[in-house]
């Protein structure tokens, strides 16, 4: 065993010499372009060496600054997002105020133009009970409201109170379906009565068989119900179905837009000509 290790050693300290014995060959013999053959290839392997050392600093730095560049774009795309939704907010709530500004102009022009006493409400509430069409509004018994005076809007009728509170009150809508107004066709002053379908239209009864009555006709106020001013549009004839010569039914499309009521004007006072109640409900 000793002898197997003792020609071990003596194998390995033999590789030892012959690799120093050609190390110092090469560093004594010099190549073709003047350089020792030791040297150049140790160059060579140094250059690998640095080569691969190089490219993978580089790949390092590359990436490195290609994430310190994606993450600034990042943040930069973020902020002008957040700038962007902030500028679209600000568009809308210009609009929204141009919009409210254009619809108190128009409630103001008619404030001006009818021979009424009012006082300018703000809707605040609706109902959410189908069928029955309310809205609150900020005004009550404190200024001068109690039930049955009429609602207006810059396009015609909205409706009437029903109940006061201090600070507030319900007005019932026109095309609710417990709701009645007297009314007239403007083109041929037939008289009829205008009732609420509980959702966004309204029905005209009570009209003779024989009136003269068109798509197109316009429908106002009568002023016999002792509640709304005569001559105010309701609305206008969106069809007339017939038997024979017979009117059936009239359809009217309401003259306001219920949905996008902010403003309304409550008469105060009773209209010029209008009569006692006892005619068509309210």
């Amino acid at each position: 065993m000793a002898q197997i290790e003792y020609k071990r050693r003596s194998g390995y300290l033999f590789l030892a010499v012959m690799v120093g014995h050609i190390l110092l060959i090469s560093a004594q013999v010099n190549a073709r372009s003047g350089v020792p053959v030791l040297e150049q290839y140790a160059f060579g392997a140094l250059s690998e060496i640095q080569r691969a050392v190089s490219s993978t600093v580089s790949g390092i730095n590359r990436a490195w600054t290609g994430y310190v560049v994606l993450r600034g774009a990042r943040e930069e795309n973020d902020d002008l997002k957040r700038r962007l939704a902030a500028a679209e907010i600000q568009v809308q709530e210009q609009r929204a105020e141009a919009e409210r500004a254009k619809g108190l102009a128009q409630l103001l022009e008619l404030r001006k133009s009818v021979a009424l006493t009012t006082a300018a409400a703000q809707i605040i509430g609706g109902a959410v009970i189908p069928g029955f069409r309310t809205v609150t509004i900020d005004k009550g018994a404190h200024d001068g409201l109690k039930a049955d005076l009429a609602v207006l809007a810059p396009a015609g009728i909205v409706g009437r109170i029903v109940t006061a509170s201090p600070r507030s009150a319900k007005v019932q809508l026109l095309v609710d379906r417990n709701a009645a107004a007297g009314a007239l066709v403007e083109r041929t002053r037939v008289q009829g009565v205008v009732i609420g379908d509980g959702e966004n239209g309204l029905q005209m009864e009570y009209v003779s068989e024989v009136a003269d009555i068109v798509v197109g006709d316009t429908v106002v106020s009568a002023g016999i119900d002792g509640i709304y001013p005569k001559g105010f549009v309701i609305g206008r004839v969106e069809s007339v179905e017939k038997s024979g010569t017979s009117v059936r039914r009239i359809v009217v499309h309401p003259a306001v837009d219920f949905s996008a009521l902010e403003d309304v004007l409550v008469v105060l006072t009773p209209a010029p000509g209008s009569e006692p109640p006892g005619g068509a409900g309210g």
